[in-house]
């Protein structure tokens, strides 16, 4: 809709397609004028430096040839035919035979345009002036393209001043015929943007039946809807803040709760709800750790239950959970609310006590051993009865590591089991 407004009223599209035209011929013959003045310039300029490059390799070349030295000739010439202006380089005798002649390009890809230089090769003997022949250097117009391109970009420039030249005309030609008009409009448009009524009209001061006057009055219908409907958006807006404060409180107390659920299980055994391994070695570390500082005796003790497997194979791994969830809630009636107590592997528990010497650990671990093989679970109509081995250790002065105690009441588990199980070992 916008593209109709912007339509000079007073320059017809003939004329302005016209000028238009006129002003890209023009322009693109400028152009092409100054790209072949710069290839002009440029293909002097590489002429020039084949003539410097002829003075600089004549001597080696010469004395090459004086001597005979094909390799030396075959290397200075390859080295030419390197150089980023040449393409070919030929030797010639005094005969003009040809002695070298190497070229850069194939025969399949010549070059548009070749152009050389050429230079006598002699030898001075005895203040005797000795001909041997001569050295063509060539290069093309593919050089001298590479090279114009460099240049061409002030031609590149040039264009792009006379573009912007032409630019600022229109911008001109838009402003006298267009945007003046277009300002009165804009302006009461901000007004009425800025202002804090919402009865402020757009009153444009020529009212001529045109797009402006047109735009004008549908600007107006819409800021009588907006007015309208204003008041009503800004109730629902409060009222949907309302809900979404609401709501956004609600769903935070939901994921603190739910935060919290999730560390309590990150840090718990799925089957038993103790401690899981990860969780009771990171406690029991630091535990340890405190009990070092105040110079008191922890122990550790650990606990495997006697052919659970067996009970698995018999019974089913059903039961085998209820003897797993049995045992733990056992274990929690013999211990306080500062011992730590996990699950470490399959059927294997450990217990940490601080402040618990090793005869007291021990006498705690034999009435475990003890109530467990004197219980009996009654599970679907089957009575199930089982044995634990339990390793005793206390911790030393020089104990740092949970693991270190860990290892040493494993020694002494593994010690019951071969005892016989069902047994205490310390």
């Amino acid at each position: 809709m916008f593209v109709r407004f912007l339509r000079p009223n007073n320059l017809s599209q003939k004329m302005m397609r016209v000028i238009f035209s006129i002003y890209l011929v023009v322009t693109l013959l400028i152009t092409s004028l100054q790209f072949l003045s710069e290839y002009l310039k440029t293909q002097d300029a590489i002429v020039s430096e084949l003539q410097q490059l002829e003075a600089t390799v004549r001597g080696p070349i010469s004395t090459s040839l004086w001597q005979y030295n094909r390799n030396q000739l075959d290397s200075l010439t390859s080295g030419l035919i390197q150089m980023p202006i040449i393409e070919g380089v030929d030797v010639l005798d005094q005969n003009s035979q040809s002695i070298i002649s190497k070229r850069f390009y194939d025969s399949s890809s010549v070059p548009l345009s070749i152009f050389d230089s050429t230079s006598a090769l002699s030898w001075t003997l005895n203040g005797e002036s000795i001909p041997l022949g001569t050295l063509v250097l060539y290069s093309s117009s593919g050089v001298v393209l590479e090279r114009v391109w460099f240049g061409f970009a002030l031609i590149a420039i040039t264009a792009f001043i006379k573009l912007t030249v032409l630019f600022w005309l229109f911008i001109w030609a838009f402003d006298r015929y267009l945007a003046t008009p277009l300002r009165e409009l804009m302006s009461q448009v901000n007004e009425v943007q800025l202002s804090t009524s919402i009865s402020k009209r757009i009153h444009l001061s020529n009212a001529e039946n045109n797009e402006l006057s047109h735009l004008q009055d549908h600007i107006n219908t819409m800021l009588i809807a907006m007015s309208t409907d204003r008041e009503r958006l800004l109730e629902d807006e409060q009222a949907k803040r309302d809900w979404l404060e609401e709501a956004v409180a609600k769903r935070t107390e939901d994921l603190q709760i739910l935060n919290e659920k999730l560390k309590y299980l990150a840090t718990r055994d799925s089957l038993t709800d103790v401690l899981n391994r990860g969780s009771f070695f990171e406690t029991a570390q630091q535990l340890l750790v405190l009990s070092q500082r105040q110079k008191s005796t922890a122990s550790f003790i650990l606990m495997d239950l006697d052919y659970f497997k067996r009970i698995n194979d018999t019974y089913g791994h059903f039961i085998g959970d209820k003897v797993l969830i049995h045992f733990t809630q056992t274990l929690q009636g013999f211990l306080r609310k500062s011992d730590l107590l996990g699950r470490v592997g399959g059927e294997e528990f450990a217990i940490f006590l601080p402040d618990t010497g090793l005869d007291a650990a021990c006498q705690l671990a034999d009435k475990i051993r003890q109530t467990i093989s004197d219980a009996a679970l009654e599970v679907e109509d089957k009575t199930v009865t089982y044995t634990v081995s339990l390793g005793v250790e206390s911790s030393e002065p020089e104990d740092q590591s949970i693991d270190e105690l860990f290892k040493r009441a494993d020694l002494k588990l593994y010690g019951a089991k071969d005892k016989g199980r069902d047994r205490v070992e310390r």
